[in-house]
């Protein structure tokens, strides 16, 4: 008996990834509703990519309450998901994407936000610059944390030093 496979048309992949991409959403308790422009650039991400980048999704909305930095407004920047502190002004964006296939976050490059990171943490990440910080595995999630609070903090804290 002979079994002939047939390819995957572009629909089916589009529902199969919105289907995966769901399921991954269920599990992104915590976080707002997401708009269905970011939900359909995180359904363009590789599967791995697109869950570890929603768990980083995850920690900004978690390290957004807990540092203070205001409701974050979700939206798409160069077509990556971006999070603004529109409403308080604290920090500066941060955006989730692939840079040469490697998960990163990235932040404005003219911000000092991932010099001054890797001069106390100079072992925890990749970085690129002054915008990309890489999510190589094993990453230090803690780390991360920091990172990001320091990111959505980033004005406020830019005028405590001014002031």
């Amino acid at each position: 008996m002979t079994r002939t496979r047939i390819a995957p048309t572009a629909s089916s992949r589009g529902r199969r990834a919105d289907a995966r991409l769901n399921a991954y959403l269920g599990q992104d308790e915590g976080a707002s509703a997401m708009p269905a422009e970011v939900q359909a650039a995180f359904g363009a991400f590789p599967q791995n990519a697109a869950r570890l980048l929603l768990t980083v999704r995850q920690a900004l909305f978690a390290v957004a309450d807990e540092t203070g930095a205001g409701p974050l407004t979700e939206t798409l920047k160069w077509g990556q998901p971006a999070y603004l502190t529109e409403a308080t002004g604290a920090g500066t964006t941060v955006r989730l994407g692939l840079d040469g296939g490697t998960p990163a976050v990235f932040v404005h490059c003219r911000t000092r936000v991932i010099e001054d990171f890797r001069a106390e943490f100079p072992e925890a990440f990749r970085t690129s610059g002054t915008r990309a910080l890489y999510l190589d595995k094993g990453f230090d999630r803690a780390a991360l944390a920091i990172f990001l609070g320091r990111a959505l903090t980033y004005r406020r804290r830019q005028r405590k030093t001014c002031a």
